[in-house]
C-alpha cells in the first residue's frame, strides 16, 4: 500500500501522511481531525510541517486508481 510506504520513507505515521497530503491537496482544504490525546494532537499537529516531495504525492494520488484504468 501506498501510504504507509511513503510514511516509511518520510519517518512519520500514517496518519500524518494522510493528514499532509489533504492540506497539500487545495488551499480550501480544512480539517478537523480528532484527537483523544495531547499526544495525539501534537502528531496531528506535526502533519501541517511535512514535506511531502512530488513524487510522494503523485503515489498517494493514485491511491483510488483501479489497475489497467
Amino acid at each position: 500500500m501506498a501510504q504507509p510506504r511513503v510514511a516509511a520513507s518520510l519517518d512519520a505515521s500514517p496518519q500524518q501522511v494522510a493528514l499532509s497530503w489533504l492540506l497539500h491537496r487545495s488551499p480550501a482544504v480544512a480539517l478537523i481531525p480528532g484527537t483523544s490525546s495531547v499526544a495525539h494532537l501534537r502528531e496531528n499537529l506535526a502533519a501541517a510541517d511535512l514535506d511531502l516531495p512530488p513524487q510522494a504525492r503523485a503515489e498517494l494520488d493514485g491511491i483510488g486508481d483501479l489497475p489497467g484504468t
